[in-house]
C-alpha cells in the first residue's frame, strides 16, 4: 500500500510536468515541523467531471511529503487526504437515481451538509499535527488569521475541552493513518449562509479517512464516536436502507426546507459501491469506483440559498453606492424575486436610518444578521402587506398583456462567455425545445441563413432557441420581422444576460470562461498566452446595444457572474413561469448539466489565419470600477475644492472620462531599466487563472490639465486561493518599487494632453513637491478588485 501510495505522488509530478494546467502542488514548511516540506496538491476543478478521469486520483485536498531513505529512490508519504470529489443527483451518469440503486449497498447514511469550510487534522510524526485548509497551510500574507489557523485555534479548544493534548492526538491519526475531516462553522470569523448558535461554533467532524491512494473513510459510528473522544461537535445523521428511501426522504425535505426545525444546505450521502449487476443492466451509468470502494454523493437544495445570496449582493452593491440610494443600480437578474424587491426597499431605509449596523459588512460580518432582521419584519403585517403587492413587481398579467401566443422564440442577448450556449443546451434536453446555433452557421452570409434555421425549426417545435450573440438591436429586429406575419403571433422571450456591471468585471469572468472551455467552440479559441480572446470580448462589450422595453415580449434576467449551476436553475425558473412548463426534478435537472458539461460543438470552423497579436506596450491592473459612477458622488461633497468640481464636470460633458480605467505598473518605454518588472508582469499575464487584486483608493488629485485617482493600499483579494503565492510576491515587489506613481488617469482636458502627465502629477504630490494649481479631494475609502493585463491602448 505504501508503494502504491508513493507512486500516486510520483504520477501527480509527472502529470504536473506533461500538463502543468492540469494539476498544480504548492509548497509549505509545515508549522509544526519547519523542517519538513509538505506538497498540497490542487486539480483543475472542471476536469473532475471527464469521463475517463485524467487524473490518477480524484482527491479533493491532498497533502504530500517526501520521504528520504539512504540508498533509495525518492519515496513519498499522503500526509493528509480529503474526500474523493462527489456529485450532485443526476450530475454524471453514475449519480442518476437509478444507476445509485444498480451499483450501491445499503445502508446510506444522511449526514447534514455543514456550512462552512474544510478542515484537515493529519499526523506529521508520531507527536506533531497538521492542520489545513483545502489546499493551503500555516500563516497567510494579507489576512489576519488563515483559514488553517482558525481551525487550528478551534482544534486547541475542543482538546483542552476534552482534557485532551495535540500529542496524544498525533499519536492516533500517526497509527492508524488517517486525516481528521471537519468543518470550521464560525460566523465571528466567516460568516456564511447559514448562521451557527454558540453550541455548533467550531469544528463538525464529519469524516476520518485512510491516508491512501483508494478512498476510504471510515462509517458514522466510528466517527461520531471519534468526535465524543476528542471533543470535536458531531455531525447530524439518518441513516436510511434504499435508494427509493434517500429520493423520498430528501424530495420531502427539499420541500418542507428544513430538517428537525432547522433550515439546511443538503445531505452529503455515504455509501459503498456494490458489485455490478450480472444481467448487464446500466454498464453505461457505472460507478468509476471498484466494488467495495467508499462513495458519496449529494442532495443540494438551492432554495432559499439563491434568494439568501441575491440580498447578499444587493446589500453589498447598495452600500458601495455613493450617490442616493434610490440612483444605485441594482442588477435586473436580482430584481425577479417580490421578496427581494421588497429586501431592497426595507435594506435602503435601513441604511439610512441605522448605517452602523452594517459598519462590516463587506467584511462578510453582520449578514445573517441583517438577514434575520429583514425576515422577522417580513413576518409581520406590515411586511406581509408590502410582500403582497410589492413596488416594482411586474407580470404579463399586470401590465395588461392579455395577447395570445402561439408559439415562442427564446433569444439570448449576450456576449461571449456568459454561457448562453450552456444554458441553451440545458434548456432544450430538459424541455426539448429547438435550438440552432449561429455559430454552425457556414454560409458566406450567415444571417439570413440563421433567420431560416430558426423559422424551420419553428414549424417543428412550439419553442425554439435562436443561439447566437443577438447584442445588437438589428439581429432582434430580423427576428421579430420574421414572425411578424404569423397567427397566432409568436412571442419573443429574452435570456437577457445585462451589462450592468463594470466593464472590467465582465471582461475577466467571461474571459476566464473562454479560457476554461478552450478550443471547445466553433469559433471562438482560447489564447492562453496573448489572451487574444479577451480583446474579442472587450468588442462585444463595447458595442453592445442594451434591450430595449418593447423589443421583447418577456424578459429572463440573468447574471453573468452567477455559475453554471445557477444560470440554468434561473433560466428554467423563468421558463417554468411564463411557458407554464412543469419545473424538472433534481436527478433531471442533474443530467442536463451532465450534458451541458460534455457538450461538443457539432460542427468546427476553420480557424484561419490567426490575426497578428502585437506585444503588449505596457502592463495594468484594470480595476472593476464605474468612473462616474464612484466619483460623481464623491466629488460633490462640501470639501471638494472648487475646481476639480469644475474639472470633472467639463470631462463628464466632453465625454473624457476615461472608458476604460486602468492602473499603469510598467510601460515598455521604461525598459531595459525595469525589465525584472516586466518579466513578472508578463508571467502573471499568461497565467491561465490570474490572481485578482484588492485596490484601495486614496485621493483625487487634478490640475487644469488632468485628474487622477491615486492608489493607498493593494493587495492579493482572496489570500486562500492564492496557494502558489504568486499574488503575494508580486505585491511585495511591486509596492516596493511603484507605489509612489501607481494612480488611475481619469481624464484630461484634451486629446492633445498626454496621460503620462497624471504619473507625473501623482508623483509630485507623493513627494510633497506638487505645484500650487494642485487640487486634492479625499476619498471614502474604496477598495475594487483588479487583475494584470497587457495593454496596447
Amino acid at each position: 500500500m505504501a508503494d502504491e501510495d508513493s507512486q500516486l505522488i510520483a504520477d501527480l509530478h509527472k502529470l504536473h510536468e506533461k500538463a502543468p494546467k492540469l494539476v498544480r502542488s504548492s509548497e509549505y514548511s509545515a508549522p509544526a515541523m519547519p523542517e519538513l516540506i509538505v506538497s498540497s496538491w490542487k486539480m483543475n476543478e472542471f476536469k473532475y467531471y471527464d469521463i475517463p478521469s485524467p487524473f490518477p486520483t480524484l482527491a479533493r485536498g491532498l497533502f504530500s511529503a517526501e520521504e528520504k531513505v539512504p540508498g533509495e529512490k525518492t519515496r513519498y508519504r499522503i500526509v493528509a487526504r480529503g474526500y474523493d470529489k462527489f456529485f450532485n443527483i443526476g450530475e454524471v451518469p453514475w449519480t442518476t437515481w437509478s444507476a445509485l440503486e444498480d451499483h450501491t449497498n445499503a445502508p446510506y447514511t444522511l449526514t447534514l451538509k455543514s456550512n462552512g469550510c474544510i478542515i484537515f487534522i493529519a499526523a506529521l510524526s508520531p507527536s506533531k499535527l497538521l492542520v489545513t485548509s483545502k489546499h493551503s497551510l500555516g500563516p497567510v500574507k494579507g489576512a489576519d488569521e488563515s483559514h488553517a489557523q482558525a481551525g487550528e485555534r478551534w482544534l486547541h479548544r475542543h482538546l483542552q475541552t476534552a482534557g485532551k493534548t495535540t500529542e496524544q492526538l498525533a499519536k492516533v491519526l500517526y497509527e492508524k493513518k488517517w486525516t481528521a475531516v471537519a468543518e470550521l462553522c464560525d460566523d465571528n470569523f466567516e460568516e456564511h449562509v447559514l448562521p451557527y448558535p454558540p453550541e455548533k461554533t467550531g469544528l463538525h467532524l464529519h469524516g476520518l479517512n485512510e491516508a491512501t491512494k483508494l478512498f476510504k473513510t471510515m462509517p458514522p459510528t466510528v466517527v461520531d464516536a471519534f468526535a465524543a473522544e476528542w471533543g470535536f461537535i458531531p455531525t447530524a445523521s439518518t441513516v436510511l436502507n434504499s435508494i427509493p428511501e434517500v429520493k423520498a426522504f430528501t424530495e420531502e425535505i427539499g420541500r418542507v426546507g428544513k430538517w428537525n426545525g432547522e433550515a439546511i444546505e443538503g445531505f452529503v450521502v455515504r455509501t459503498t459501491v456494490s458489485a455490478p449487476p450480472t444481467d448487464g443492466r446500466a454498464q453505461a451509468s457505472a460507478s468509476p469506483y471498484a466494488p467495495g470502494s467508499s462513495f458519496f454523493f449529494k442532495v443540494k437544495f438551492d432554495e432559499p440559498y439563491m434568494m439568501y445570496r441575491d440580498w447578499r449582493e444587493v446589500t453589498k452593491s447598495l452600500l458601495s453606492c455613493k450617490g442616493p440610494l434610490s440612483e444605485a443600480k441594482i442588477p435586473k437578474s436580482k430584481m425577479k424575486r417580490p421578496e427581494t424587491i421588497v429586501y431592497i426597499r426595507w435594506v435602503k431605509e435601513q441604511i439610512q436610518k441605522n448605517p452602523g449596523m452594517f459598519v462590516e459588512y463587506n467584511k462578510g460580518k453582520g449578514i445573517i444578521a441583517t438577514r434575520e432582521k429583514f425576515l422577522e419584519w417580513l413576518a409581520t403585517q406590515e411586511g406581509k402587506e408590502v410582500l403582497a403587492a410589492p413596488e416594482g413587481s411586474r407580470s404579463s398579467e399586470s401590465a395588461g398583456d392579455a395577447r395570445k401566443f402561439g408559439k415562442t422564440i427564446i433569444v439570448p442577448i449576450a456576449i461571449p462567455g456568459v454561457g448562453k450556449t450552456s444554458v441553451a443546451v440545458a434548456l432544450a434536453h430538459l424541455f426539448g425545445f429547438g435550438h440552432t446555433q449561429s455559430d454552425d452557421v457556414k454560409a458566406k452570409k450567415p444571417a439570413p441563413q440563421f433567420i431560416k434555421n430558426v423559422l424551420k425549426l419553428l414549424n417543428e417545435h412550439d419553442v425554439v432557441i435562436a443561439d447566437k450573440n443577438n447584442h445588437l438591436q438589428q439581429h432582434r429586429q430580423a427576428l421579430r420581422d420574421a414572425v411578424k406575419g404569423m397567427d397566432p403571433p409568436v412571442r419573443l422571450l429574452a435570456l437577457n444576460w445585462s451589462l450592468d456591471q463594470p466593464q472590467s468585471t465582465i471582461a475577466r469572468v467571461c474571459g476566464d470562461r473562454v479560457l476554461v472551455r478552450g478550443d471547445n467552440h466553433q469559433t471562438l479559441r482560447a489564447d492562453a498566452d496573448a489572451k487574444a480572446h479577451e480583446d474579442v470580448i472587450w468588442q462585444f462589450i463595447n458595442s453592445t446595444e442594451g434591450l430595449a422595453d418593447d423589443e421583447v415580449d418577456e424578459t429572463i434576467e440573468m447574471d453573468l457572474t452567477e455559475s453554471l449551476e445557477d444560470s440554468v436553475e434561473r433560466a428554467i425558473n423563468g421558463c417554468v413561469a411564463i411557458l407554464g412548463l412543469q419545473k424538472p426534478d433534481r436527478e433531471k435537472i442533474g443530467e442536463a448539466l451532465a450534458v451541458v458539461r460534455g457538450y461538443a460543438p457539432s460542427t468546427i470552423q476553420p480557424e484561419g489565419k490567426k490575426p497578428k497579436t502585437r506585444a503588449p506596450r505596457y502592463f495594468g491592473l484594470l480595476p472593476e470600477l464605474d468612473l462616474p459612477d464612484v466619483l460623481g458622488q464623491q466629488l460633490s461633497g462640501q470639501i471638494v475644492p472648487p475646481k476639480s468640481k469644475e474639472f470633472w464636470e467639463h470631462l463628464k460633458e466632453a465625454k473624457r472620462v476615461a472608458p476604460r480605467p486602468h492602473i499603469t505598473i510598467v510601460h515598455s518605454k521604461s525598459l531595459p531599466g525595469e525589465v525584472e518588472l516586466w518579466d513578472r508582469c508578463m508571467a502573471l499575464h499568461r497565467t491561465p487563472n490570474p490572481p485578482l487584486f484588492r485596490i484601495k483608493l486614496g485621493h483625487v488629485v487634478s490640475n487644469d490639465r488632468v485628474m487622477a485617482v491615486t492608489v493607498d493600499a493593494l493587495q492579493v483579494d482572496d489570500v486562500e486561493s492564492d496557494e502558489g503565492q504568486e499574488g503575494r510576491e508580486f505585491v511585495t515587489k511591486l509596492w516596493d518599487e511603484t507605489r509612489q506613481r501607481l494612480h488611475i488617469t481619469v481624464g484630461t482636458r484634451n486629446a492633445d494632453i498626454l496621460p503620462v502627465e497624471a504619473k507625473d502629477l501623482v508623483e509630485k504630490w507623493r513627494r510633497g513637491k506638487a505645484d500650487k494649481d494642485t487640487q486634492v479631494a479625499p476619498l471614502e475609502a474604496i477598495y475594487v478588485k483588479g487583475r494584470i493585463k497587457g495593454l496596447n491602448s
